[in-house]
């Protein structure tokens, strides 16, 4: 198994000690990616769920493109929320991503998140 760190500036860069992604390759061809939790810092501050969302998926489609990869890869997501209220205005911007064959998913309404921003989602492609 070999481990890759995969790091792309059209996507933030980590604010503690994490990487952007991390894709392994387990059997030759196939490889696995990990992709930590994406914000959207100066989009959160205008308010804009389904802005910060869209920025959100933005940052993680470039991700996945440095890691020769796009969106019909991932398997898993996982989304965190500062407020359910917003879960439809999310998902119809995340639904844009996945027109056929979404990936599994798990929505958790939380506290607080990094930098105050009121959404961040992580995945898993293969």
């Amino acid at each position: 198994m070999s481990k890759q760190i995969v790091y792309t500036d059209q996507a933030p860069a980590p604010i503690g000690p994490y990487s952007q992604a991390v894709k392994i390759n387990v059997a030759s061809p196939a490889s696995m990616l990990f992709v930590s939790g994406q914000v959207a810092i100066d989009v959160a501050a205008q308010g804009d769920i389904q802005a910060e969302t869209q920025k959100v998926m933005e940052n993680i489609g470039a991700i996945l493109k440095a890691a020769g990869m796009d969106f019909s890869n991932i398997v898993k997501s996982s989304i965190f929320v500062k407020d359910m209220n917003n879960f439809a205005a999310i998902n119809e911007v995340y639904g844009q991503f996945f027109t056929t064959q979404p990936p599994a998913r798990e929505t958790v309404e939380v506290a607080r998140l990094p930098k105050d921003v009121n959404v961040e989602i992580s995945v898993i492609a293969i």
